[in-house]
C-alpha cells in the first residue's frame, strides 16, 4: 500500500508517517517548509519528501492520501486529489482506524503541556516495562523519535490537540481517539483562528469527555474553571483530581523553589479500599508547571499497574522533549535554551521556571509571536507582562504579523528591544549577553535557524 501524506512536516502528520512507515507501508508526503527535528526523522526512516504542494506529488497515485489540517481548498495538491477522485481521509480518523483501534488509549489534553505530560507518560510506561506505543507533537529524548506502535497489548499515549481535525472535518482531533483514560490539564483561550471564545473550547472538551466509557477514568486538573464547566455539561466517567487542592486524591508538594524536587501523595477511598502514600521525585526539570505534568503522568502511569515509588525514582531520568527548556549549545558561559512557548501563559511559565533554577547570571527572553492566535492579536494584551521574569526582552516581529510588537517596549516590566531583522537580532543578543546568561528563544516554528546563527555569532565574538 503507498500512502501518500500532505502536510508531512507537521508534528502529528509527520508521525503518522512514522507509524505508517513501522506498519510496512509505503510513505511519501509533501510539505511547503519541513525543518527539524520532523525533518530529520523523515529522512532517517527514509521517507520520500516534497517541497511545495503540486499535482505532480500524486505520481505515482497513491492508494490513500492522508490530508492534513493546514491544508485547505486551494491548495493545487488539494484540488488534484479531488479532481482525480483519489481516496482520502484525515490523519485523526486514520490514526483511530489503523492504529489505535482495539489499544488502551490513553489521552492526553489541554492547553498547555501536553507534550511534556505525554512524553512523561510514555517514559513512565517504558520504565515500567509495558512498551507503549505513542504519538507525540514533539520528539521525546529518552525514545529519540515522536511516534512509535510499541507492544500490541501495551497502552497507546497520544496527545489529544483540540485543533480542527481538516478542511472536510471540523471537529476537535482528539474526539475521533475513543480513550480509555483522558488527561485533561488545563484549559484556557488558544486558536483564535478556528475558535470564537472559550466557550466554544469547551464545548469541544465536553465532546471528549463523552467519547470516554464509563470503565474508564478522567484525570483532571483541580483549580481550572473551564475545567469545571466541562464537566458541568455532563460526565458519565470516574473524574480523579490532581493539582495541590488537598481534596485531590493526587497532590504535589514543592521540596524546592524551582520544583526539581517535589512529593506526590496520593490518597484515595476509605476503609478497606483505602489508598494512602508518597514519594519524592528529584529530577532534571524545573518549574512548578512541570511538576505538575509529571503528576497528571504519574497518576495516568499508575491508573496502568504503574508503582508510585517506582514511577517517581523513573523520573530521575528523564529527559524533556525537544525544544521544551532544550539547551542547544554553550558559548563561554552563555547557554542558549530552545522553547516551544508560544501563548502568553506558556512564554510566563517558562521564563518564571528557568527564573527559579537560575543562581547567578541573567535571563535574555527572545520570542517570536507566529502562531496563530498571535497573529491574529487576540491575546496581544498579554504579551508584554509574559516576561516580567526575565531580565531583558528581545521582540522579534516576524513577516506577515499584521498588527506592530511597538507598544510592547512601553508596556513591558523589564527592559525590552524590538526587532524586524533576524541578523539584527542576532548582533543584538551577542552584543548584549555576557558569561553565566541563558538565552531563552520561545517560538512555535523554526525561527529563521536563529539557535545555529546564535550561536556561531556567540563563538565568533566569544571563543
Amino acid at each position: 500500500m503507498h500512502l501518500h501524506i500532505l502536510g508531512i512536516g507537521g508534528t502529528f502528520m509527520g508521525s503518522l508517517a512514522l507509524l505508517a512507515r513501522e506498519l510496512g507501508i509505503t510513505v511519501s508526503g509533501s510539505d511547503a517548509n519541513v525543518y527539524p527535528p520532523m525533518s530529520t526523522q523523515l529522512e532517517e526512516a527514509g521517507i520520500r519528501l516534497a517541497e511545495g504542494y503540486a499535482a505532480a506529488n500524486l505520481v505515482p497515485r497513491p492508494d490513500l492520501v492522508v490530508v492534513g489540517n493546514a491544508l485547505s481548498r486551494g491548495n493545487p495538491e488539494v484540488e488534484a486529489v479531488l479532481d482525480r477522485g483519489l481516496p482520502y481521509v484525515s490523519g485523526p480518523q486514520w490514526l483511530a482506524e489503523h492504529v489505535l483501534a482495539g489499544r488502551w488509549v490513553i489521552a492526553v489534553a489541554g492547553t498547555h503541556g501536553k507534550t511534556t505530560t505525554a512524553s512523561l507518560l510514555a517514559w513512565l510506561l517504558e520504565s515500567a516495562g509495558l512498551m507503549p506505543g505513542f504519538l507525540i507533537g514533539g520528539v521525546p529524548r529518552n525514545f529519540g523519535v515522536s511516534a512509535r506502535l510499541g507492544a500490541h497489548d501495551a497502552p497507546f499515549v497520544v496527545e489529544a490537540d483540540e485543533y480542527d481535525t481538516a478542511f472536510f472535518d471540523k471537529r476537535s482531533k482528539f474526539v475521533h481517539y475513543r480513550p480509555e483514560i483522558a488527561i485533561l490539564g488545563n484549559l484556557e483561550f488558544d486558536h483564535a483562528d478556528i475558535f470564537p471564545d472559550l466557550a466554544a473550547i469547551e464545548r469541544q472538551f465536553h465532546h471528549l469527555v463523552r467519547t470516554v466509557p464509563g470503565r474508564g477514568r478522567l484525570l483532571v486538573a483541580d483549580g481550572e474553571p473551564a475545567l469545571g464547566r466541562v464537566l458541568e455539561q455532563g460526565c458519565w466517567t470516574p473524574v480523579v483530581r490532581f493539582g495541590s487542592e488537598a481534596a485531590s486524591p493526587w497532590r504535589l508538594e514543592l521540596e524546592r523553589e524551582d520544583a526539581s524536587r517535589f512529593r506526590v501523595i496520593h490518597q484515595e477511598g476509605q476503609g478497606e479500599e483505602s489508598v494512602d502514600e508518597d514519594a519524592v521525585v528529584d529530577w532534571p526539570l524545573t518549574g512548578a508547571y512541570n511538576a505538575r505534568n509529571a503528576l497528571a503522568a504519574l497518576a495516568a502511569a499508575h491508573a496502568c499497574g504503574v508503582d508510585l515509588a517506582r514511577g517517581c525514582a523513573a523520573l530521575s531520568r528523564f529527559e524533556s522533549p525537544r525544544r521544551r527548556q532544550e539547551l542547544r549549545g554553550e558559548v563561554a558561559g552563555i547557554q542558549v535554551i530552545d522553547d516551544f512557548a508560544h501563548h502568553p501563559t506558556a512564554i510566563a511559565a517558562t521564563l518564571e521556571g528557568l527564573r527559579a533554577a537560575t543562581a547567578r547570571g541573567r535571563l535574555l527572553a527572545v520570542i517570536e509571536p507566529r502562531s496563530n492566535t498571535m497573529r491574529l492579536g487576540t491575546l496581544r494584551a498579554r504579551l508584554a507582562a509574559s516576561v516580567g521574569a526575565a531580565d531583558a526582552a528581545f521582540w522579534y516581529q516576524p513577516p506577515g504579523l499584521d498588527w506592530s510588537l511597538a507598544p510592547l517596549l512601553a508596556e513591558s516590566p523589564v527592559a525590552a528591544q524590538l526587532h524586524e531583522d533576524l541578523d539584527a537580532l542576532v548582533d543584538a543578543l551577542v552584543t548584549e549577553a555576557r558569561p553565566l546568561d541563558r538565552i531563552v528563544v520561545m517560538s512555535n516554528g523554526d525561527f529563521g535557524g536563529i539557535h545555529e546563527k546564535l550561536l556561531a555569532a556567540l563563538e565568533a565574538a566569544h571563543g
